[in-house]
């Protein structure tokens, strides 16, 4: 299952999370610059259990340096898939998370529960020489803390089956849940070693994240978080938007509504929407035209109902004007 898009839309810009994407995306080409290096690169800054609890190996590295690893391994990747894997969950996941616990409070959420699924790798793989890189428990942490945030938001997922792609809208509750058991029983039956995953790091990072969330939740959010959060407050509608059609059983025509601010309405603007209907996902662009009312249909042919082959029904947006993140309205 391979998550394409989430239906929460964020109130602010997520800019820890995009610093965390390009940071690790800037650190893996760094890595692959290295060339013949680049092995003795991930040696020093990867997490390897030995150098915690066998004597002789810890006697070599500072005690700062033992410190680094313990966070630097996040940053490391062991190739593009694995890159590619990682920063895309966390593009997907971490804008809401940090858009509920404030900028500050999710660098601190992330990288705890980045060294936490580290801590969790150490005590299963207590002599291990091998080093473990990758983002996948901090993400995981993120993942964590998103089953609890929203249980029962969907997650528009691709389901490739042989050739053919599938689209489904699978409650993040049944996604998250179906990819932490996975984890767990793959950890749990010894495939760690076997698939050169480091599936415990995987579900420490994601406990971490389910415990940490509500102890900072609870934390009182100091005055310059509320004025950042206020500062980086988006000031329009999200550009990807979800509707789900309804209409008549007889008519071929369906209904949605598409939700702007004052602002767009008046200038006119141009959204992505997916368009969920029955077992059908399709997205569409759509260029709303200047001076639109609450209450106008836009029109799109051919996106309702198949009448046959051939021919469908139509599709009508019915524009609804909001006001924008900053007076929390979303």
């Amino acid at each position: 299952m391979i998550p394409l898009r989430d239906i929460v839309p964020s109130r602010t810009y997520p800019l820890v999370n995009n610093m965390l994407i390009g940071l690790n995306v800037v650190l893996f080409f760094v890595q692959i610059s290295l060339g013949n290096e680049a092995e003795r690169f991930i040696y020093q800054w990867g997490l390897i259990p030995a150098r915690y609890t066998v004597g002789e190996i810890a006697y070599h590295f500072s005690f700062g340096a033992q410190v680094f690893s313990l966070f630097s391994f996040m940053f490391l990747h062991g190739g593009f898939l694995h890159l590619l894997g990682n920063v895309w969950f966390l593009y997907i996941f971490g804008d809401n998370v940090e858009d509920h616990l404030g900028h500050g409070r999710y660098l601190f959420f992330y990288l705890f529960c980045g060294w936490a699924s580290g801590i969790v790798h150490i005590l299963f793989n207590w002599h291990s020489t091998i080093p473990t890189i990758g983002a996948s428990g901090a993400v995981a942490g993120v993942m964590g803390a998103y089953i609890l945030l929203h249980p029962r938001a969907k997650i528009l997922t691709l389901v490739p089956v042989i050739i053919f792609p599938l689209f489904f809208e699978i409650p993040a509750f049944v996604f998250l849940g179906i990819w932490f058991v996975f984890q767990f029983l793959s950890a749990a039956g010894g495939q760690s070693h076997a698939a050169g995953v480091a599936f415990w790091a995987h579900v420490g990072g994601f406990v971490a994240g389910m415990a940490l969330l509500p102890f900072l939740r609870a934390s009182p959010k100091a005055k310059i978080e509320d004025r950042f959060q206020k500062a980086t407050a988006k000031a329009g509608s999200p550009r990807f938007q979800v509707v789900r059609p309804t209409g008549l059983p007889e008519s071929p025509d369906l209904f949605a509504t598409l939700v702007l601010t004052p602002e767009e309405a008046v200038r006119g603007v141009q959204k992505t929407i997916n368009s969920a209907w029955g077992f059908h996902n399709r997205i569409f662009k759509v260029n709303i035209p200047p001076g639109s009312k609450d209450g106008t249909l836009v029109r799109l042919h051919g996106a309702g109902r198949r009448i046959d082959e051939t021919s469908a029904g139509d599709l009508y947006l019915r524009i609804a004007i909001r006001l924008p993140a900053k007076a929390g309205m979303w």
